[in-house]
């Protein structure tokens, strides 16, 4: 009895082991390989995809009738006009206009392999976006790219990641560097709530134009130590750390003003008042710098001009800062000059705000699930 069980079992078995190389063949490794060429006389490449994928989207062909070159030609518009939206090319952030070339196979790869060039000239600054077969959420494209003969940057572009930059070594390259590194710094700062809350609770308690400068030089400072570190994977803590401690430290900004405002109500004579704020900016900005990190990774260190990406990205922090302070310190000093008292109540009020909010985003990020 127990063999006539075992013999049905035993038949699927063998079935499904001699299914399982064919299952195989029928959907190879699921990579596309698309190659840039940067040289003095412009931009040209080749893209390399399976013959699998291509029949798959074209849907009228075989994938072992791509293999032969008639074939592959006769499909050759249908497969462009497939791929050329899938697939988009910036060069120093103009969008690049493909022109393809010939087709031809790779029966070794089982693959097919389309020349192009781009229009324009040699950039400083490449960005190549594509997802050239959605309908696989595993396949991937294995991008690189050499210039002047050597392969200088290699990267994968798949569902996760359909984006990569990259930067020449030339002189237009590290401009290119400047500018967007620069440009990022600033729109982190301004669009950073919990940063610019930190600045502006720094800020409430007004001073001279040298306090406030030092102040915010201080938070460079600190937050550009533990950006670097971190840029370059020395000291990398979790952000499940450093999102709580960056709420903590705008609560301790707030409090700290509220205890100012508190002894100069009460003014003791035998206590001058002493102004803790440069070192606050500095101290905590060893945490904030942390925090700055996480977006200069997003935005992908050219390894070729990694000095000049860090300087560039804490210039346009710097310069972000500066907006802020330049902006609060302005409408501070307009309120103070109309009324003493409407200066004190916008400190108090202000300082309040920022305990507030600072509390808010402790509990979101250390107790709400993904905050």
């Amino acid at each position: 009895m127990t063999r006539l069980h075992a013999t049905p079992v035993i038949l699927l078995l063998a079935a499904a082991f001699v299914a399982a190389p064919r299952a195989v063949q029928a959907h190879p490794a699921p990579f596309s390989y698309l190659d840039l060429r940067l040289t003095e006389g412009g931009v040209s490449g080749t893209l390399v995809v399976h013959n699998f994928d291509a029949a798959r989207e074209l849907a009228d062909v075989l994938p072992d009738e791509l293999l032969h070159p008639q074939i592959a030609a006769a499909s050759r518009a249908a497969l462009i006009d497939l791929l050329s939206p899938r697939i988009s090319m910036f060069m120093d952030d103009s969008r690049s206009s493909i022109v393809w070339g010939a087709i031809e196979t790779v029966p070794e790869r089982q693959s097919l392999r389309l020349a192009f060039k781009l229009q324009g000239a040699r950039p400083g600054r490449a960005r190549i976006r594509a997802l050239l077969f959605p309908y696989d959420p595993a396949h991937q494209t294995f991008l690189n790219i050499y210039e002047d003969g050597p392969l200088v940057h290699q990267a994968i572009l798949d569902i996760g990641r359909q984006t990569a930059d990259f930067y020449s070594g030339s002189r237009q390259g590290r401009l290119a560097v400047i500018r967007t590194f620069v440009l990022s710094g600033i729109e982190h700062i301004l669009i950073g709530p919990d940063h610019v809350l930190f600045l502006i609770g720094l800020l409430l308690l007004r001073g001279s134009f040298a306090r406030l400068a030092l102040i915010v030089t201080a938070f460079t400072i600190g937050h550009s130590v533990t950006l670097t570190l971190a840029a370059l994977d020395i000291l990398t803590p979790p952000s499940r750390l450093i999102e709580p401690l960056i709420a903590l430290t705008i609560i301790v900004v707030g409090a700290d003003n509220l205890l100012v405002l508190r002894a100069r109500t009460n003014p003791n004579p035998n206590h001058a008042e002493t102004d803790i704020r440069a070192w606050l900016a500095m101290g905590f900005g060893l945490i904030h710098g942390f925090g700055f990190a996480s977006v200069l990774k997003e935005l992908g260190l050219p390894q070729k001009a990694l000095g000049w990406s860090l300087l560039s990205f804490n210039v346009g922090v710097e310069i972000g800062q500066l907006a802020i302070v330049v902006a609060v310190a302005s409408i501070l000093g307009l309120v103070a000059r109309r009324s003493a008292e409407s200066a004190h109540r916008v400190v108090w009020a202000g300082s309040i705000g920022v305990i507030l909010a600072g509390t808010y985003w402790f509990i979101q990020r250390t107790f709400l699930p993904g905050g």
